[in-house]
């Protein structure tokens, strides 16, 4: 059997290994599929959604479908945009992001995602959800009405930082980011170096006393959408 698997991504031939991933294939063919809730650190997720593609026709989240020889995949087709564009901006209803207000504005992965997708406002109803903002720790906010839960905070404190200081509370709309403590985030072993609080996309969890630090202009999405080569 081949070493290499042979398949097609939006009308190019495209070339991988075994137990690639068509989002990590892509990536090692220089072809961006946006994302959110996947990360290079991270084990796959697919949570997000935001990188469905369609495989022979059917829609599968890039970041955990393996990739197979043979298969045709579109990802920049229309239909698959259409669909992006839908789930981002029901992810901005769904909470409570203020964008111009936001530590994280410039550096945030899911506004960088809908500025690539040319989404200035949805066309949702905003739904204004209520949620709790967690300032107790010394060095760390966590405020859950930017969280998207993608996950990423809870794998990166199981997987890299060891702690499993995140995981989900509720179920549906009720679903949260919660804490392995009574209720507070300053009862946990969390510190502000944990990978968990540098992998967030969004600005649900910030280190204190570095706001705003980076001057408008400098941030790392202000001259080139996410997903730029570099």
């Amino acid at each position: 059997m081949s070493e290499t698997i042979t398949f097609t991504l939006d009308g190019a031939e495209v070339r991988g290994e075994p137990g690639q991933t068509i989002l990590q294939a892509g990536d090692a063919a220089g072809v961006y599929i946006p994302r959110l809730c996947a990360h290079k650190e991270l084990e796959p997720f697919g949570g997000c959604r935001v990188c469905t593609v369609l495989v022979n026709g059917r829609p599968q989240a890039a970041c955990t479908q393996p990739i197979a020889q043979g298969i045709v995949v579109e990802s920049d087709s229309e239909k698959v945009q259409r669909l992006r564009r839908e789930l981002i901006e029901m992810l901005f209803v769904e909470g409570n992001h203020f964008c111009m207000f936001c530590e994280k504005s410039g550096n945030c992965e899911l506004q960088a995602l809908a500025y690539r997708f040319g989404i200035t406002a949805p066309r949702h109803p905003y739904l204004f959800p209520k949620r709790e903002v967690d300032a107790s720790h010394p060095d760390i906010l966590l405020d859950r009405n930017r969280c998207v839960l993608c996950a990423r905070c809870v794998r990166a404190s199981r997987d890299l930082d060891g702690k499993s200081v995140f995981q989900f509370a509720g179920r549906g709309p009720h679903k949260r980011i919660a804490v392995n403590a009574e209720a507070r985030l300053v009862d946990t072993d969390v510190d502000a170096a944990d990978r968990a609080v540098a992998l967030c996309p969004v600005g649900a969890i910030l280190r204190k006393r570095v706001g705003y630090t980076i001057p408008i202009g400098q941030r790392l999405y202000d001259h080139e959408p996410i997903g730029s080569p570099h």
